[in-house]
């Protein structure tokens, strides 16, 4: 009887190798894929503080007269497109940068006020501020000293 020894990821490389060879060859060429835009999501950050939400969008190459930022009852959508450059008389050997249109949507979660809502777009990086509504803003209260005991 002989002994092997259990090595269960072992052979992970190698497949993850061959898996990525298979799907090389049945994806269309980089001069095909080329001419179909993708549809991407930028990368976004969400935070919150007493007064606001705030959403960062990563949007390198997006020109901001692309931007449409909107709010619907409870959803912030934000669409924008980056569109296609190639320079003259080149071939893609490889292609890692998104292009062509996105959309991404957000259920805020918190009443807004809608009216107040900023966007500002600088470097890169598109900005939205939504203000929440003040019925959920936190209130300090101040303790008074009750002075009236009988």
């Amino acid at each position: 009887m002989s002994l092997t020894s259990f090595a269960p990821l072992a052979n992970l490389s190698g497949l993850s190798h061959r898996i990525n060879r298979l799907m090389d060859e049945m994806m269309p060429a980089a001069e095909t894929r080329d001419a179909v835009a993708r549809v991407w999501r930028p990368a976004t950050d969400i935070w919150e503080d007493e007064r606001a939400l705030t959403l960062a969008l990563d949007l390198p190459g997006v020109e901001r007269e692309s931007l449409d930022v909107q709010v619907k009852g409870d959803t912030l959508t934000i669409r924008g497109e980056r569109p296609f450059e190639r320079p003259e008389g080149v071939s893609y050997l490889h292609r890692e940068r998104p292009q062509g249109q996105f959309v991404r949507s957000f259920t805020l979660g918190v009443p807004i006020q809608a009216e107040e809502i900023t966007a500002s777009y600088r470097d890169g990086v598109l900005t939205v501020t939504l203000p929440k509504a003040e019925a959920v803003r936190p209130r300090k209260i101040t303790v008074t000293a009750d002075d009236s005991r009988s």
